[in-house]
């Protein structure tokens, strides 16, 4: 698999065969912590990448920089061959490049379909002259509420469509947060911990909907502890420690690297994280 993937050996940093997302020397720190210290990393496209780590390795923190949630001290990064450093949010994710969260963000006094059509981009009656005239939108908005309604129904909420997305549990809402970032329809969609919190019986649903999402040509990258899961959708493995890259590869190799197992267990330690269900 990594002929396809990686140039050479999988290592740290290593180049992409047809990266999506190139960043380099992205550097963030809080006082006289460095959370984030990445000398260079590439994304493959129309893969499903895994960014793994013990908390607290800065996972977090590069995907809220790489996506304008917050301000790097150094660095410089580019989505499809454009530069994405300094572009705010908005603007990143109109870009083609959504994420979700680790706790997830629906607007709880808000139905489940009024969170689902704020997720389409560039609505027309967003616009302040066009809003006020509805003959300029109710088309729109028809399409875009028949999409909300595809995915509703592809994600098993569609009974929830009119029930506020307060009362949803929590791995009704990680779905929910995952259907509503791709009203947007990202090029590259990136997971911060979509198995946090969720319940056994919606976890294998979530697993077949991110590999779903691989089929339809979208670019995966998460953010997860579930080393089972890991294992089990990903074709390549980032791993994190301290704020560094410290292995790349495919998820059966990266699983048995030295550097690795120090991260999460210690050095020294000979356990095969291929058989853990949680990273610690």
């Amino acid at each position: 698999m990594a002929n396809d993937i990686a140039v050479g050996k999988g290592e740290p940093g290593c180049k992409k065969i047809d990266p999506i997302l190139v960043a380099d020397n992205v550097t963030r720190q809080f006082g006289g912590l460095t959370a984030v210290n990445v000398e260079h990393l590439e994304i493959p496209r129309g893969k499903i990448t895994a960014l793994i780590g013990p908390n607290g390795a800065g996972k977090t923190t590069l995907f809220n920089l790489l996506t304008g949630f917050d301000k790097p001290n150094t660095g410089a990064w580019s989505f499809e061959g454009k530069n994405l450093a300094g572009v705010s949010s908005y603007k990143v994710a109109r870009r083609g490049m959504i994420r979700t969260f680790q706790l997830t963000k629906s607007l709880s006094a808000m139905t489940v379909i009024e969170n689902m059509r704020l997720g389409a981009q560039k609505q027309r009656g967003e616009n302040f002259f066009s809003s006020l005239f509805r003959f300029l939108w109710k088309g729109e908005e028809a399409l875009i509420t028949q999409t909300a309604d595809d995915l509703l129904k592809r994600f098993k909420l569609n009974e929830k469509r009119e029930d506020y997305a307060g009362s949803l549990s929590g791995g009704q809402r990680k779905l929910l947060e995952m259907a509503r970032a791709l009203m947007g329809k990202p090029t590259l969609i990136m997971l911060d911990e979509p198995m946090a919190g969720v319940n056994p019986a919606l976890t294998q649903s979530l697993l077949e909907h991110i590999k779903g999402l691989k089929a339809n040509g979208t670019t995966v990258l998460f953010v997860e502890h579930n080393m089972h899961m890991v294992r089990h959708i990903s074709d390549w493995v980032i791993v994190m420690a301290e704020g560094r890259v410290v292995a790349e590869g495919e998820p059966s190799v990266v699983m048995k690297d030295q550097a690795v197992i120090d991260a999460y267990l210690g050095a020294h330690h000979d356990t095969d994280l291929g058989t853990m269900k949680k990273g610690k």
